[in-house]
Parts: structure tokens; sequence; C-alpha cells
């Protein structure tokens, strides 16, 4: 298995936003209020146009398996990104794909000078919650920023070293 992870092109947005609404269809997700019924998931390339932020993209053998990104999200704290859209194809998961991901969001992160990550997330996502949790992120009590995501209700939230 040989996968190589780089960033977002314009030609994976179809096949991205393919993989992130049959995840979320998957796992009985709501539409609302999720990446599900987002506008910009339908074009990722351009929304990680945004100075602050990055997206990464798993492949093999030229076949996306998914991907992951930090995002500046409106009114998160000073040095704070958000750790968005990290959805996998079901055949890529549990093969430590989603963890490369997150390692890759780190070191970019922490390259751009941030300090900490935020993510917001579901209960019915629970192999992906073991994993942030893994991954050192820390569950909070409230919302920060203003993804738009009003259906995630769990938030989380990671320092990075």
């Amino acid at each position: 298995m040989s996968i190589t992870f780089r960033t977002i092109l314009p030609e994976d947005n179809e096949q991205l936003a393919k993989i992130i609404r049959t995840s979320l269809e998957e796992f009985n997700v709501p539409k609302a209020g999720t990446a599900h019924a987002d506008p910009t998931t339908d074009d990722l390339h351009t929304l990680f146009q945004t100075p602050g932020s990055t997206y990464f993209v798993a492949e093999e053998n030229g076949k996306l398996l998914g991907g992951s990104g930090i995002y500046p999200t409106e009114r998160l704290p000073e040095g704070c990104a958000e750790l968005v859209k990290l959805y996998l194809s079901e055949s890529s998961r549990g093969k430590g794909i989603g963890k490369q991901l997150l390692e890759k969001c780190f070191e970019s992160a922490k390259a751009m000078g941030y300090s900490q990550l935020y993510l917001e997330t579901l209960p019915q996502l629970a192999q992906a919650l073991t994993m942030y949790e893994k991954a050192g992120f820390k569950t909070l009590d409230t919302a920060l920023g203003n993804s738009g995501h009003y259906t995630c209700n769990i938030w989380m939230l990671k320092k990075l070293d």
C-alpha cells in the first residue's frame, strides 16, 4: 500500500465532496448544520486558498482516499485554527491514514504559527472521536468560533507543542 499525501488540487473537489457527504450519510449524521450542507464542500480547493489555511489529501495509486485541513475560522481565539473536514472513504478507514493526516495538519499549523487546534464533531463519529482523544484533543463545554456547523455538539481543543 503506497499512500501519498499532497495539498489539494482543483480536480479533487468533486471526489472529496462525494467522500464527505457519503461518510456523513453512512453514519446517519444530519445534513443541515454540517459539512453535508456547507456550500464550501463543493469547492474545497478555493476555500483552502485562504491565507492561514491548508488542506491535504491522501491518495493511493491515483485514487483519492480522503483528506483533512486547517482553517482560520472566524472568531477563534488568537493563535487558534480549526481542524476541518477530516473524512476518509469507507475502504480506507482503520488503516492509520487519518492519524497521518492529523500529523500533517499539526505540522502545518505549527509552521503557520498556530498554538492550538479546535475541532467540532458529532457522537455518531465515534471512531474519529477516539482518534482525536488519542491525538491529545480535550473536550470543551462550549463551541468556539463561528463555523456555521450548528449541529455539531462535541467541541475539542488541542495545544500544539
